[in-house]
């Protein structure tokens, strides 16, 4: 077996992320569909619309490096996804519910907030520019959806949550 290197190590983890990023094209417009509150709802497709750009940097990026996105599974992605589906169905009709998949929604961000960085630190090491801007772009969105959803757990969600107790 040939020994690996950095940069093999890095498409793989792009196979990984463009996977998760795919599996949320599917999964946010769920989510926004479960939601109970109007802001949390557009949130989630706010975020989803950001998506299909993510997916389509991706794409970029595997252009740049002359490789395919196809081939791996994100096992991370597809764990989290299953829990929020399950806290749909515990908590459906519940003002919980919103704090469920607001949890949810934030575990996914975090995941690709260190996903995301962890690339761009791999592409400046391995001198990709481009990949690096592109990289960034969507970072500085998942930063920004976390901080949002922060901000309506904080003023909203999680009240109506512990209230309705």
């Amino acid at each position: 077996m040939p020994q690996q290197n950095l940069k093999q190590l890095y498409i793989d983890e792009l196979k990984d992320l463009h996977n998760a990023e795919n599996q949320l094209v599917k999964t946010l417009p769920k989510m926004a569909k479960a939601a109970r509150s109007p802001d949390l709802k557009a949130a989630f497709e706010k975020h989803a619309r950001e998506t299909d750009g993510q997916v389509s940097r991706l794409e970029k990026v595997f252009s740049l490096l002359e490789q395919t996105p196809k081939g791996k599974k994100c096992e991370a992605i597809e764990g989290l996804v299953k829990e929020g589906q399950e806290g749909i169905k515990e908590f459906k009709g519940s003002p919980a519910l919103d704090a469920a998949l607001l949890a949810t929604a934030q575990a996914i961000e975090h995941y690709e907030i260190s996903r995301y960085g962890t690339l761009i630190a791999w592409a400046k090491r391995l001198d990709m520019p481009q990949a690096i801007k592109l990289l960034q772009q969507t970072l500085d969105e998942e930063k920004n959806t976390d901080e949002a959803l922060t901000e309506l757990a904080e003023a909203v969600i999680n009240a109506e949550a512990q209230e309705a107790a």
